[in-house]
């Protein structure tokens, strides 16, 4: 080789480290692929994408009016991480599972693996998404200042047994693909997550619907949630098929979880009706029948294989009584608008048992919906009434017409025609 090649690749190799330094050391690199690709595979899945590569953690809808366009919800983004993951969006996935694995790390309160209903949008490892007391780090807590006071809302501060249990499902998901160090901190914190929710196990079925309250009067709640419970079923599944081969006796402990949910979930069902009801009263053991939720059928829909229940049945009931123009309501009531979220849904369960002209036409009226960045509003209107208050006020707890990231969340399901809920029990540990 002559001086003057060499010379030329000493030059070359010299660029090439000086690159990869330059590109290593930028933390404005982007994501591959990014979001204007996925949005190719899917628009909605493109615009969660998007808010990841916005927020670089857990990310939030943009509502029209409300002065909470900085809460992150933990349903919201264990419904993106399992969407963005089966888009090929792997590393928007971890993002925001990153931002779960230091929200529970990092809680000021509890070390027991539980997780809050809401965090800051963005980073929580940043500046803003985190506070140091003492020499303790902690994740900062959704909240606003008043009268010169900082405030929390109940809600947000609390931990619901069903987001806990989407998480499970999340992080079990985004762990698929992950490397085999970041699948073990994935998997853990799933572990923590399930665990947590044993301690919710009612002795008169099913699991409670976790914890209300700021942190120094927090208290276990008593009803039990039916779709909560749904959630379960899948999520104990999920992470026992991913530990059966490591820790066969854990993924036992995990699989009889999930069949004493499924006893409750089944023990919620009328036979006269053809539906599910919402789930307990505070005692736990009487029926609440005054609310009858569209996403408590369409979730046992969409969980629930070879069971005692006629789902064509089911799906009959939700036609007739909560059925909304092209859509359908929150719940079964006073049908005063379409709940986009839970509509998104019924095109999942259409596609699961074959309905495609169901399907088709649903995903007609949810294209009518869908804004240009890919998003859909949590319903077509604003005071879409659910029948309920929010947990631990006297709030009515009622959607409007605002981009929703669950919502979104749903919609990308639906174009994917994927069930998020589906188990699969050969499903083997591969790590």
């Amino acid at each position: 080789m002559s001086k003057s090649m060499k010379l030329a690749q000493t030059i070359l190799c010299m660029l090439t480290v000086f690159v990869i330094i330059l590109t290593g050391c930028n933390s404005e690199r982007k994501i591959k692929p990014d979001a204007k690709e996925i949005a190719k595979i899917s628009s909605a899945a493109g615009f969660l994408a998007d808010k990841v590569e916005k927020s670089n953690g857990f990310i939030a809808s943009t509502p029209k009016k409300s002065n909470d366009s900085d809460n992150a919800y933990l349903y919201d983004n264990a419904l993106a991480i399992i969407a963005l993951s089966n888009v090929g969006a792997d590393r928007h996935a971890q993002k925001i599972a990153d931002a779960i694995l230091f929200a529970q790390e990092h809680d000021r309160t509890f070390q027991d693996g539980r997780l809050r209903n809401a965090y800051i949008s963005g980073d929580p490892k940043s500046d803003s998404g985190r506070s140091i007391t003492s020499g303790k780090v902690a994740i900062r807590l959704p909240g606003f200042w008043r009268d010169g006071s900082w405030q929390e809302d109940s809600y947000t501060v609390s931990t619901s047994t069903g987001n806990i249990a989407w998480t499970i499902l999340a992080l079990c998901t985004v762990a698929e693909n992950a490397d085999a160090e970041q699948r073990e901190e994935y998997l853990e914190a799933a572990i923590r997550a399930a665990d947590f929710v044993l301690t919710l196990k009612s002795d008169s079925g099913g699991f409670t619907a976790g914890y209300e309250g700021w942190d120094d009067t927090q208290k276990k709640v008593t009803y039990k949630s039916t779709e909560h419970n749904i959630d379960l079923i899948s999520a104990f599944s999920a992470i026992a098929d991913v530990i059966t081969q490591k820790n066969p006796e854990k993924a036992t402990e995990y699989r009889k979880a999930s069949e004493h949910a499924k006893t409750f979930v089944l023990s919620m069902y009328d036979k006269k009706l053809n539906c599910f009801y919402t789930g307990t009263l505070d005692d736990g053991k009487t029926i609440s029948k005054g609310v009858i939720p569209l996403d408590t059928n369409t979730l046992a829909i969409l969980a629930l294989t070879e069971e005692p229940v006629d789902v064509h049945q089911v799906i009959s009931f939700i036609e007739n009584r909560i059925a909304v123009g092209e859509g359908f309501d929150f719940s079964a009531g006073d049908l005063d608008g379409v709940w986009n979220e839970g509509t998104a849904q019924m095109a999942v369960c259409y596609n699961k048992l074959g309905h495609s002209e169901k399907y088709d036409s649903v995903m007609k009226y949810l294209e009518t919906q869908t804004e240009k960045d890919g998003s859909i509003p949590a319903a077509d209107r604003d005071g879409v009434s659910t029948g309920f208050v929010i947990a631990g006020s006297d709030t009515l707890w009622e959607f409007n017409n605002s981009q929703s990231i669950a919502a979104t969340s749903w919609l990308a399901f639906a174009q994917m025609k994927l069930n998020p809920l589906e188990q699969n029990s050969e499903q083997e540990e591969d790590a």
